[in-house]
């Protein structure tokens, strides 16, 4: 079950990339000095983008603990 192991890490790993991202997302959303509207616009689709990225970490991190109980 080695390879759950890997697939589960890369999983994590995407998961963190697309956090940074939300994360970078939003500081540049919010300097940008947008009305409102816009800004929360832009922030719900970050959020969007935020939760699958959580979900995913949250799916490999598991595979990854499975992995090991497997192994």
């Amino acid at each position: 079950m080695e390879w759950l192991v890997w697939i589960g890490t890369g999983l994590t790993l995407i998961g963190l990339g697309l956090l940074a991202y939300c994360i970078f997302a939003a500081i540049v959303a919010k300097r940008a000095g947008q009305l409102e509207a816009e800004l929360r616009t832009k922030l719900q689709r970050i959020v969007v983008i935020n939760m699958g990225a959580l979900l995913v970490s949250a799916l490999g991190l598991m595979s990854v603990v499975i992995g090991i109980f497997l192994t």
